[in-house]
């Protein structure tokens, strides 16, 4: 059983490709518009303003900052395991060449509550701005159906709905899904452009001080932590988009030069996109007055733009619809990459010969997803995520350096440079961020953990493909 779980799998996975193939008909900038459509979101229209008003104040710019080198330095590794080893389950796919069966599955697991829960979490956001815009309009939806019980409502009805839609675009099929997504990249783009041209116009630099008013880092006698690096463990969550970008690799028509154009471009521009609205946001308005779930919105309201603010809500309606596609999709790749192999159900892994999409995984997650977003806030989806993702990156990162002693004969299309200096950087910095998230969501992702080693040594471990072929 040790050498079973520990046994690494061939670059090209062991399966029928004319039954559990998908379309390649995604270009480089389909790939970059889908990294950009999924990291433009919710960190930048919603978790800027609640780590400003209690994390870490106008220094959430610097929490950016750090946050966004160690996603750097993750990317970088992505983009060499996305051109050498490929295949649609990201990371997933990436342990399993460096690690063997179990780690894959424990990545994979890992996986799927980053990308399942990141939706939820994106539809709470974008029910909020729903919310905002028909309240300008004077037809706000009934306080019950806008909250999960555990903040006194009844179901968050407007994320669970959004859901339901994005999976039946997801259905009709991925070039579909993404000609969506590049229109609403756009729409984004434009929204976020309206914003910086009225905040440069009303800075108030007076707003900066005290620039780091909860310092570095501090953990509050409740649990709860503060400070620059704290809010960098929050809106770590704004970057999750890029490495979904690798999960479309078997759907990509040039995987090798494609995806690390996708997943490195998208990650430098929106990088600068974050330090630079995030500095304005909180120059605009006090940081206190930003713990709203639509700060930007908000705060173009407080200095009397109700028109930019009506306007930006629409636009980051669109703006974080694209997100939730993106992720969706993803989330639904690493299941069928995960099926396809044996680790899951072969159930899941049929591909619908019309659309050429794997339907069950979609409507599956789909209904899932649509529950959690209903009736989870905000905060704690926002946690649960970032530690999943951290995990997952620094996985990656390792796994370079295992590949590179492994199998240096491997071509690689694409290296990461100054290896393996860059991924251990990778490594130290995503594990450090790790440190500093509350005890609770260290709890809740332990037993997430545990639960998915007893469906790997219940199920997986007797059904995998690894296991038959070897």
């Amino acid at each position: 059983m040790a050498l079973q779980i520990f046994r690494t799998k061939q670059v090209q996975p062991p399966y029928d490709e004319s039954e559990q193939s998908l379309n390649r008909c995604l270009s480089a900038w389909d790939l970059t518009f889908l990294g950009v459509g999924a990291i433009i979101g919710t960190g930048i229209f919603v978790l800027t303003g609640i780590a400003a008003a209690t994390q870490a104040g106008p220094a959430v710019v610097l929490s950016f900052v750090i946050a966004g080198l160690a996603c750097v330095f993750a990317a970088l590794s992505y983009a060499e395991l996305a051109a050498a080893v490929g295949g649609c389950g990201s990371a997933y796919g990436y342990t399993y060449a460096a690690f063997g069966e179990l780690f894959a599955f424990i990545i994979g697991w890992d996986l799927l509550l980053e990308y399942g829960i990141a939706v939820a979490a994106v539809a709470n956001g974008w029910a909020s701005y729903l919310n905002k815009a028909l309240t300008a309009i004077d037809i706000p939806l009934p306080e019950a159906l806008t909250k999960a019980p555990k903040l006194g409502g009844i179901i968050n009805l407007p994320a669970s709905l959004i859901i339901l839609i994005l999976m039946a675009l997801l259905i009709i099929g991925v070039k579909q899904s993404a000609k969506a997504n590049n229109a609403m990249v756009i729409v984004k783009l434009i929204t976020i452009s309206i914003f910086i041209g009225i905040a440069v116009f009303n800075v108030h630099p007076e707003n900066w001080h005290p620039f780091m008013p909860f310092g570095w880092f501090q953990t509050l006698p409740d649990g709860k932590t503060t400070g620059v690096l704290a809010g960098a463990s929050m809106v770590f969550f704004a970057y999750v988009g890029f490495d979904a970008v690798s999960t479309a690799a078997e759907e990509a028509k040039n995987p090798q030069k494609d995806l690390p154009f996708g997943i490195i471009t998208s990650l430098v521009f929106c990088t600068v996109v974050y330090i630079l609205v995030a500095g304005l946001l909180t120059s605009v308005v006090h940081y206190s007055q930003l713990n709203v779930e639509s700060p930007v919105a908000h705060a173009l309201s407080l200095i009397g733009f109700n028109w930019a603010s009506a306007l930006i809500s629409t636009g980051v309606i669109a703006g974080l619809t694209t997100v939730m596609l993106v992720l969706y999709y993803g989330l639904t790749r690493i299941v069928f990459a995960m099926s396809r192999d044996g680790l899951l159900s072969a159930f899941f892994s049929k591909i619908n010969l019309t659309t050429q999409t794997p339907v069950r995984i979609i409507v599956l997650c789909g209904i899932i997803m649509s529950l959690i977003a209903g009736l989870m806030p905000l905060g704690d989806l926002a946690e649960l995520v970032n530690i999943g993702t951290l995990a997952a990156f620094a996985f990656v990162c390792l796994g370079v350096i295992i590949l590179r002693i492994t199998q240096p004969e491997l071509h690689r299309p694409f290296r990461s440079p100054f290896s393996p200096l860059f991924p251990i950087l990778g490594m130290l910095s995503c594990g450090s961020l790790m440190l500093f998230l509350p005890a609770l969501t260290w709890l809740r992702f332990v037993i997430w953990l545990v639960i998915g080693l007893i469906v790997y040594f219940t199920y997986s471990m007797h059904n995998s493909k690894l296991n038959e072929n070897q």
